[in-house]
């Protein structure tokens, strides 16, 4: 994917300026914008519409979490990429719940920023190893208990709803519960509509819920 617009979000500038150096080096990406605070990245987002927003969590006037929420309020399509130093479950929770797509910490390499924004911008979901492994440990409970806390799912839909929470590929679930991708695809699409969310890291903070 190519031309992918991104705002940059962090309260510390040596952080900000060395994440712009690094992005403007990337074929295919652009940076439109910098906020030293959420309520700035929030107006930026509002008049740059970019694909990508780099959050920071820490910020003054209004946090990461918080500015990931009125950001999806005034661009629905712009993807947010937590880009923090903390991993701990109600810093990443609070991000999911907020709506961002992604999270990474700030040790993660060139190489991994560049593959999680060209990520999150096709639509789809992606953590940090630790932050992936820290998920799938506390979501890993039988489909029972979801297809109780949510009875407007069919079974299949819960039992699916179960793997997604734990991490699992369509693949992973296809082989799982013995469907076509294709099928799972389909449940996928359904359970996601029943439920409210959009896309996999708000269905796994609502299983956590």
């Amino acid at each position: 994917m190519t031309g992918i617009r991104i705002l940059v979000a962090d309260d510390q500038a040596t952080v900000r300026d060395g994440l712009v150096t690094v992005l403007s080096l990337v074929d295919g990406f652009e940076v439109v914008g910098v906020a030293s605070d959420g309520a700035e990245a929030v107006r930026l987002v509002g008049d740059e519409a970019p694909d990508v927003v780099l959050m920071d969590l820490r910020m003054p006037v209004l946090d990461g979490a918080a500015a990931t929420a009125g950001i999806l309020s005034v661009s629905p399509s712009t993807a947010v990429l937590v880009l923090t130093t903390y991993a701990d479950d109600e810093s990443i929770l609070g991000a999911l719940r907020a709506g961002a797509r992604g999270y990474l910490t700030k040790d993660a390499g060139r190489a991994e920023l560049e593959s999680a924004i060209r990520s999150v911008a096709r639509g789809q979901a992606t953590f940090a190893p630790e932050v992936g492994a820290r998920l799938v440990d506390r979501l890993t409970g039988p489909p029972a208990p979801l297809g109780e806390r949510f009875p407007q799912l069919t079974p299949r839909e819960a039992e699916v709803f179960s793997l997604v929470a734990r991490g699992l590929s369509n693949s992973e679930i296809a082989a799982r519960a013995f469907i076509s991708v294709a099928t799972v695809k389909t449940h996928i699409n359904s359970l996601f509509a029943k439920l409210g969310v959009r896309d996999r890291a708000q269905a796994i903070a609502l299983a956590r819920d």
